[in-house]
């Protein structure tokens, strides 16, 4: 029987590991909300919009105890197929972006920010997805105003060309503008890897140009995008194309450039084709960005635009929230009063994880 026992050890820790690493689903949603009350608002916000126009993949959320007890107490466990507590330590948008790979809930995760309002049918955004081990949507190729200064002040980096000399720093001769509002992994490797990369790019912040996002009004978190940006370059991990015309998979809510009604089920996004015209919006000055759009239309091509539905609308800008808060507000009381139904919600098909 001693000789039997470091085998029957052996055993119950590989089933032990196993149960462990067991995945929930094939493909599904991870939220994660901690903080104030309002976030799981729009967590819950996000979910409604999702379950619009897809019934069938499971939704995760992460979460602090005190919001899952706010769940619990409203009878709204039922929305999540996983409900997974999030520690302290995690709790903030570096210490869970650059630790996504411990919440690889699924086989293939699409992580979600909160403040998103999905506008149409997914199934083929994810099979785009189906293509990567790991990516983040964003652009080859970043553009000015990424990670720096939203204002005019952006000019005095061109000048001095203080992004080139950071590239040159750290040895990379590209950098990416990923927008980690819709992050996806399948790989566990190559997902840890980017996470731990990215964290020692963000202990070398006074080595770079970044502007900390802490200086922004209202934000009170550091980003996570330029440094996980710095990682997947660092790593020849490519970024997922978030400007894709009418296939985008994302796209900032912008007042003047976005049409919709009060609940957002009908959205169309006015979407410069030459992506450095497209890039102006960024700016928070309406009449700086408005001279910038009515000059460069001058140049053959540089105006045109197109009207499309992305996939999702991304409430990312502080001084662009309202309408989304709003959206959220609305909704919480409808489900807190029961005049939305959960189990309307979730009325669905045959689960595609089964």
């Amino acid at each position: 029987m001693r000789a039997e026992s470091p085998y029957l050890l052996a055993k119950i820790w590989t089933v032990l590991t196993s149960l462990k690493k067991e995945k929930k689903g094939k493909e599904g949603y991870v939220y994660v909300s901690y903080g104030h009350p309002k976030y799981l608002k729009h967590t819950i916000a996000s979910i409604i919009t999702l379950r619009r126009y897809d019934k069938i993949r499971p939704v995760a959320l992460v979460c602090s105890d005190k919001q899952r007890k706010i769940i619990e107490e409203q009878n709204l466990t039922e929305l999540f197929d996983v409900i997974q507590l999030l520690p302290e330590k995690h709790s903030s948008i570096v210490g869970f972006k650059h630790n996504v790979h411990h919440y690889m809930i699924f086989e293939r995760n699409l992580f979600l920010d909160s403040d998103i309002v999905w506008c149409k049918n997914p199934d083929p955004l994810w099979t785009s997805f189906s293509t990567y081990d790991f990516t983040i949507t964003g652009n080859l190729i970043s553009d000015s105003f990424f990670g720096a200064t939203k204002g005019v002040g952006v000019l005095l980096d061109v000048l001095l060309r203080r992004r080139k000399r950071t590239l040159k720093r750290f040895g990379l001769t590209y950098l990416s503008r990923v927008q980690s509002g819709m992050m996806y992994a399948a790989d566990y490797e190559l997902t840890k890897k980017v996470c731990l990369l990215a964290s020692e790019m963000l202990d070398r912040k006074d080595e770079t140009h970044f502007r900390s996002r802490k200086m922004e009004q209202g934000r009170t978190m550091e980003s996570c995008e330029w440094s996980l940006a710095m990682a997947m370059s660092k790593l020849n991990v490519a970024v997922f194309p978030w400007l894709q015309g009418f296939e985008s998979p994302q796209l900032d809510y912008i007042s003047e450039l976005t049409e919709h009604d009060d609940d957002f089920q009908y959205v169309r996004c006015k979407y410069y084709s030459h992506e450095f015209v497209f890039s102006f919006r960024g700016l928070k000055s309406k009449w700086f960005r408005t001279i910038l759009y009515s000059f460069f239309s001058l140049f053959t091509g540089m105006g045109d635009y197109l009207y499309v539905t992305p996939y999702c609308i991304h409430f990312g800008w502080y001084h662009q929230k309202m309408p989304f808060n709003a959206l959220s507000e609305v909704i919480w009381k409808k489900i807190t009063d029961n005049t939305i139904s959960i189990q309307s919600i979730r009325d669905r098909a045959q689960s595609v994880n089964q």
